[in-house]
């Protein structure tokens, strides 16, 4: 049988294993894509370290994928071969669920996540549910599609729906992996944009990539700093820390919205009555569909936005998720095949 690279976590908490497989044929309703690109995410490490119940090992890590459909099963007939697509956390749904009959498919009772029910894109193919696959627009390429399959359709997706309108002020806390796009975003939905980081440093980079201002953390309250631009209609947290997430609520306009998309697993402490006072509120947000990420990469495409990439070949998987753990990419890692 033909044959391909994968690099494999075998046990929770276990290395990274580049191995050879068998190429997967897709079932009926699946599809093979023949992978270009993968982005690594975060959340990589609930395949790393086996944190997410029920997962199945030895499990092939990755939900950030850029490729082309290679084969398709006897009932996909809105995918051909060589089409190019996308694939990124929501990996299917029942269509039976409540919310499924609702079309909220994202909140299926029994949605797949990919890379977790089943294996993902570090490797050179990938098998998956149709329904989960989205078309990549000829103009972009792989590498910067791919961590657009996630990071850019949570913070795309959480902003479209945050119930801001252009012109309101839009904070974003953290200018990381999901912040830099966040202000890109921010910026071009017609909100004034306001950049929420550490360090004078990041000053400059916070405005080329679109904030109109640059809060330093480390040398101003940016609750202070934001109630003196009026407060925050939205403040989008993309830093993973619950300490610094919670200390926002009061840069809040009244009315205003803490959107939090940066998962950590320590609580936010945050009173009611800080609350009940302006009528504020505390959201979170996961990615989307198939159809949320081709309206996350055309608005993409038509508006420039990007992600800054640092690219490694498949076998050096191990040294690119290290590099994202340890918050030294600038901004996301990508394998490419």
């Amino acid at each position: 049988m033909p044959r391909m690279k994968a690099v494999q976590i075998s046990k929770p908490g276990g290395n990274f294993e580049l191995v050879e497989r068998n190429i997967p044929d897709p079932g009926r309703a699946q599809v093979r894509i023949k992978i270009e690109a993968c982005g690594i995410c975060h959340s990589d490490v609930l395949v790393k370290e086996g944190l997410f119940p029920g997962i199945q090992y030895p499990r092939v890590p990755g939900h950030e994928i850029a490729g082309r459909i290679d084969a398709a099963g006897a009932d996909v007939t809105n995918w051909k071969p060589g089409q190019r697509v996308g694939v990124g956390w929501h990996g299917g749904h029942c269509f039976t669920c409540e919310f499924c009959r609702r079309g909220d498919f994202i909140l299926c009772r029994n949605e797949k996540i990919t890379a977790i029910h089943f294996d993902g894109g570090y490797a050179d193919y990938v098998v998956v549910p149709a329904e989960a696959v989205a078309a990549i627009p000829d103009d972009l390429p792989a590498a910067e599609a791919a961590p657009l399959m996630c990071a850019g359709i949570t913070v795309f997706n959480s902003l479209r729906n945050a119930g801001a309108r252009s012109g309101d002020l839009v904070a974003v806390l953290g200018i990381g992996g999901l912040g830099h796009l966040g202000i890109q975003y921010a910026r071009q939905m017609g909100f004034r944009t306001v950049a929420i980081g550490r360090g004078q440093d990041k000053d400059p980079l916070a405005r080329k990539l679109g904030a109109s201002v640059y809060i330093d953390g480390g040398t101003e309250n940016p609750v202070e700093a934001l109630q003196k631009l009026g407060g925050a209609h939205v403040i989008l947290a993309t830093a993973p820390d619950s300490k610094s997430i919670s200390s926002l609520v009061d840069g809040l306009a009244p009315g205003g919205k803490l959107l939090v998309i940066g998962v950590s697993p320590e609580p936010l402490t945050i009173s009611p009555l800080q609350l009940i006072s302006g009528r504020k509120a505390i959201q979170g947000w996961p990615s989307g569909t198939a159809k949320d990420s081709e309206e996350t990469l055309a608005f993409s495409t038509q508006t420039g936005v990007r992600p800054m990439i640092e690219r490694y070949p498949l076998e050096k998987a191990a040294e690119a998720y290290e590099q994202m753990m340890s918050g030294r990419a600038r901004f996301r890692a990508v394998l490419t095949m």
